[in-house]
């Protein structure tokens, strides 16, 4: 199945590698203009080099609210909208749930969960301007299986 995004504006976080570089492939293989967000300077850059012209690269935590306020300015500026919003970024903490520290469980509810919920937020207003848009949230099977070294991203998942 094919599909046709041209004209259309993505914005991919955690876009700079892994399943998010694939949907941000995809993306701009369908023809939308599409942005990543990511933390990792060079990685982002890798990133957009393969994506080819129609993309662009925002460093951002989506953990802070200024930061994706910030991201989301930047790809209205560049692209002048914002269609379609993927919450890809997510983190892990592989350790034993006895080994976990409050900062380790807060670090990956943080990421993977609650940014979701500012995410979406932060792209509501600019997603409304355009009269309406797209909002894909990942999660994963881990929420209902489980793995022994990752208690807080099952949970996390599991709450996506």
């Amino acid at each position: 199945m094919s599909f046709d995004l041209t004209g259309r504006v993505a914005l991919v976080t955690g876009g700079n590698g892994g399943i998010g570089l694939g949907m941000a492939k995809g993306l701009a293989d369908a023809g939308a203009r599409v942005a990543i967000a990511g933390r990792n300077a060079d990685k982002n850059a890798a990133a957009v080099e393969m994506l080819g012209d129609g993309a662009m690269a925002v460093i951002a935590d989506v953990t802070d609210a200024a930061s994706r306020q910030r991201m989301v300015t930047e790809v209205e500026e560049r692209f002048g909208g914002l269609d379609i919003f993927i919450a890809n970024a997510g983190i892990n903490r592989r350790k034993l749930p006895t080994d976990y520290t409050q900062d380790d469980w807060r670090a990956v509810i943080d990421t993977n969960l609650d940014s979701v919920f500012g995410g979406c937020q932060a792209v509501h207003p600019a997603m409304k301007r355009r009269g309406g848009g797209k909002i894909v949230t990942i999660g994963s099977m881990l929420s209902i299986f489980g793995l022994p070294l990752s208690v807080a991203y099952g949970a996390s998942k599991g709450g996506v």
